[in-house]
């Protein structure tokens, strides 16, 4: 079953990837697994050519099932800090290689730290040497604009971090990795694209992972019974992903190096709509728990005016599509 259905002209704006090597860091994760997917729906029905190569710490279950018996794509157990030598006729890469999962990096601050900051100079330092590169993405967050209450966040825009925060340790890694990256570019002119993702939900992601809508959908699906831990007046915008999937290969491709591209959906919802949604989909069975009305009405949502311009890339699947398809889709397993 392919999880893609891309028109004539969607395949083609891809086709300079015909034929190519792709290099995934985090290659068992959600995005590794989403353009895995996409990769091979190009190669089977496209006739693509494409060969994949996925680099992570663990393969998962996901990512073995989907690679099972495939010639055109090769799991390297590797960590990022530490990697081999690529092979040698890799066009692309895409580095993806974290987690954005705040216990992770609250729990173990110092690893964290190093696998985003030394993981990242790992990669550029292996890309040095390939002959045929072309690109090279780095997958930085949405986080590093730091503390903007915004619906509207441009790529230019940039807030404050409270470096004596333990919850710094993600934005401010990677606001370096960032700055790693360019500095590659300046000094040995890498290729190098930077695309700052915002949030998602869909299929293959983790319903246990700390995210609102993520507990929302699991705790309606299971108990019946949606919790909101405040005062439900944050926003915050969700994109479906095959739509992130196909932006980022479109960054790939066609994205200017030495850019940065906001990754993530503009259609902003408060967290007691998003609740609310989620009800109306799954019925009105479905009981809805305020816990504490606080005064937090933070905003974050990206401004993506600078990728429909350049790269004519827009939100095809909308809000209500997307958490009708996830909750489609998780139900089969909760």
């Amino acid at each position: 079953m392919f999880l893609f259905n891309l028109t004539e002209n969607e395949a083609s704006n891809l086709k300079k990837l015909k034929n190519k090597q792709i290099l995934i860091t985090g290659g068992s994760g959600f995005i590794g697994i989403w353009l895995t997917h996409l990769v091979l729906y190009l190669n089977d029905t496209q006739n693509f050519n494409i060969k994949l190569y996925l680099i992570a710490r663990n393969i998962s279950d996901e990512t073995s099932q989907i690679i099972a018996n495939r010639k055109d794509v090769t799991f390297i157990k590797s960590d990022v800090r530490n990697l081999c030598e690529f092979p040698k006729d890799i066009s692309y890469i895409i580095h993806s290689a974290t987690s954005p999962d705040n216990r992770v990096y609250m729990s173990n601050p110092v690893e964290s730290m190093d696998i985003i900051a030394n993981g990242t100079k790992s990669v550029m330092e292996n890309a040095l040497h390939l002959e045929k590169l072309e690109k090279v993405i780095n997958l930085s967050s949405g986080q590093i604009y730091g503390t903007i209450d915004s619906h509207n966040i441009r790529e230019g825009d940039f807030g404050k971090i409270n470096s004596n925060s333990i919850a710094a340790i993600y934005p401010e890694a990677k606001r370096y990795a960032e700055t790693l990256t360019n500095a590659y570019r300046s000094l040995h002119k890498l290729p190098t694209v930077q695309i700052r993702p915002f949030s998602f939900i869909g299929p293959f992601m983790d319903m246990n992972k700390p995210w609102a809508v993520n507990n929302f959908i699991r705790d309606a699906l299971k108990f019946k019974h949606i919790r909101i831990l405040g005062n439900g007046k944050p926003i915050r915008s969700y994109m479906y992903p095959t739509d992130m999937a196909i932006w980022i290969l479109n960054i790939l491709v066609h994205g200017k190096v030495g850019s940065a591209y906001n990754l993530g959906s503009n259609v902003g919802v408060s967290l007691e709509e998003v609740a609310l949604k989620i009800k109306n989909i799954i019925g009105s069975s479905v009981n809805i728990e305020i816990l504490n009305m606080n005064d937090n009405c933070s905003e974050f949502v990206p401004n993506i005016d600078h990728v429909r311009q350049e790269l004519g890339l827009d939100i095809t699947v909308d809000i209500d599509e997307t958490l009708t398809k996830s909750i489609n889709w998780f139900g089969k397993f909760l």
